[in-house]
């Protein structure tokens, strides 16, 4: 069982998405943007971080830049309905962060999960 941090702005999405993964046996917190995500940070360990790209307030990238600088060795994912290939150009994502596509089946993200928390 994994720890995961998921920040998602939609709150549908957050849900479904952290249900999905509650099902698969993971310890979840769910937040609703950047700056929730890393109040979570204080007292709580991570072994992976999930955040959309664009959110209110702290987008993805960002509070992956700062988290890892809290935790280092912090797995991230990355979600995002925008193209991935502009997240690759970007010096401030974390090595190692991998990219979900949306739309996504939970199945492929349970996937997607396991594989990053087993590498």
């Amino acid at each position: 069982m994994a720890q995961i941090l998921l920040a998602e702005d939609d709150g549908s999405m957050r849900e479904f998405l952290a249900k999905a993964l509650r099902k698969a046996g993971h310890h979840v917190v769910a937040v609703g943007d950047g700056l929730d995500a890393i109040k979570s940070l204080d007292g709580f360990h991570a072994d992976l971080l999930l955040a959309d790209v664009v959110m209110p307030g702290l987008d993805g990238i960002e509070l992956a830049r700062r988290a890892a600088k809290l935790q280092p060795g912090l797995r991230v994912m990355f979600i995002t309905g925008f193209a991935a290939v502009a997240l690759k150009n970007r010096e401030q994502t974390p090595r190692g962060a991998r990219i979900l596509s949306k739309p996504f089946h939970l199945r492929h993200l349970v996937e997607e999960v396991e594989s990053m928390l087993t590498a």
